[in-house]
């Protein structure tokens, strides 16, 4: 059997934030949920968390995880402390127990399915991961002998100069037998400089205790400033970018692009610079994105192309070109072969196929049939002030530059709406509808204003 505990205590005050360390955000996902997602391999049988600095925010965050076990470590003394606490609710548990930190989140699970299996085949009573860092500073050192059997654990402040010269770290991730573990974890002391107690003193009392060296020092990277966050959103943005790549997908400034783990892509998209995709966004075969573009949890059909726009929640099927500048908001479902264009706004309407929207805009809680013509500056005014309403458009129909039709209304279709009108009844299909202020013109105005002027100068 095996149970996973990640430790997730911690206040992490070096990251100067109001929020927890382990709930910052990692592209688009907290730190911690990255952390658990990396064991998705090894179907724990038990899943701990050991929680501490701001609990009960943690606990909200994590609710939704199904079969997660919480428990309290108050105070915080410490990592050997913190799996102290976990002597309670494994008693009787008989297998292996993974301690995780929750601010180490590059984790591979394929890395941790070869640490559980190295620790298995091995017949250690612990098995951690080690790594070589081209700056050990600050790091505890590993020494051990060919086979992997570790001899000694030296804290970098306690390494003579020799010692300090090997460049093999502990990177804090472990897994063991658990019932040596629990027989060994009452006698921990607090007697160093910290006064805290060690998980890694343990490693001294278990034999044989093995490490297993990762390929990516990347992966065991923690996170306790800013700087770091930053560095490990780099990281993960390299991999999810190589890994497009590596699909057909072709990013003309791979650096300037960010994405989500649940983006998707089809071959053969290209993707000019800056552009960054959010949340579940799939991309279809074919798709041009850019540059400058912003595309969270929305579909795009194949073939689609998007410059210099925003897109939320959206669904734009095959053929369509959007853009530039063009904004698509919540519950937007534009179909194949429409053109939305320069500073045009789709709020929670649905566009049928051939639609056209080029210019100046907005269309919200629309609903527009096939082949609809959407003039300059047309707007569906849908809210009264109080609730919003619908506006209806038919297919074929098509409306003049800057026609403002106040919602609830509904047109038929091949309707044609003139320039500049205002509508506030429905129109039958087929028809004209014309809602202008009659053009009053003045004749000699100018003429008459210039001596209306000089009768007062004089």
């Amino acid at each position: 059997m095996l149970a996973v505990a990640v430790l997730a205590a911690g206040k992490g005050t070096r990251m100067k934030s109001a929020l927890p360390k382990v709930l910052q955000p990692l592209a688009g996902a907290t730190l911690v949920e990255r952390v658990l997602d990396s064991c998705r391999l090894l179907s724990p049988d038990r899943q701990l968390m050991v929680v501490g600095h701001q609990a009960e925010r943690v606990e909200r965050t994590l609710a939704r995880v199904e079969g997660l076990e919480f428990i309290r470590q108050e105070p915080q003394n410490g990592t050997g402390h913190a799996v102290q606490q976990l002597l309670e609710p494994l008693a009787g548990f008989e297998g292996e127990l993974l301690v995780l930190n929750g601010d180490v989140p590059l984790l591979r699970p394929e890395t941790l399915d070869k640490l559980l299996s190295r620790h298995r085949e091995s017949g250690a009573a612990v098995t951690l991961l080690s790594a070589r860092l081209a700056d050990p500073t600050g790091y505890g050192r590993i020494f051990a002998d060919w086979t992997g059997q570790v001899e000694a654990i030296v804290e970098h402040r306690d390494c003579n100069p020799e010692q300090r010269r090997n460049d093999l770290t502990n990177a804090g991730i472990y897994c063991f037998d658990w019932a040596k573990l629990a027989a060994v974890l009452p006698q921990l002391s607090s007697d160093n400089d910290q006064g805290e107690l060690y998980l890694t003193d343990t490693v001294a009392q278990l034999r044989p205790a093995m490490h297993l060296e990762v390929i990516d020092p990347d992966e065991v990277a923690g996170i306790n400033d800013r700087q770091q966050l930053a560095h490990c959103e780099a990281v993960l943005q390299d991999r999810l970018r190589r890994h497009w790549m590596a699909e057909g997908v072709t990013f003309i400034d791979p650096a300037s692009c960010t994405l989500s783990e649940q983006t998707r892509f089809g071959r053969d998209v290209l993707v000019e610079p800056q552009c960054h995709f959010r949340g579940a966004t799939t991309v279809g075969d074919g798709c041009r994105i850019g540059p400058g573009c912003l595309i969270e949890d929305s579909h795009l059909g194949d073939g689609v192309e998007v410059l210099h726009s925003v897109l939320r929640d959206s669904r734009v099927a095959g053929g369509c070109l959007i853009g530039p500048f063009a904004h698509l908001r919540g519950g937007t479902d534009v179909a194949a072969g429409c053109r939305i264009g320069n500073f045009v706004e789709v709020k929670h309407s649905r566009l049928g196929e051939g639609c056209k929207a080029s210019h100046l805009s907005y269309l919200g809680d629309a609903e527009l049939g096939s082949d609809v013509n959407i003039g300059a500056g047309t707007i569906t005014a849908n809210f009264d002030g109080v609730r919003k309403h619908r506006t209806v458009i038919g297919s074929g129909s098509k409306t003049g530059a800057n026609s403002v039709l106040v919602a609830p209304i509904t047109l038929g279709e091949g309707v044609t709406v003139g320039a500049g009108s205002t509508l506030t009844k429905d129109v039958p299909s087929g028809a004209l509808a014309l809602g202008r202020a009659r053009q009053l013109v003045k004749e000699n105005w100018t003429a008459d204003l210039a001596r209306q002027q000089q009768g007062v100068a004089g």
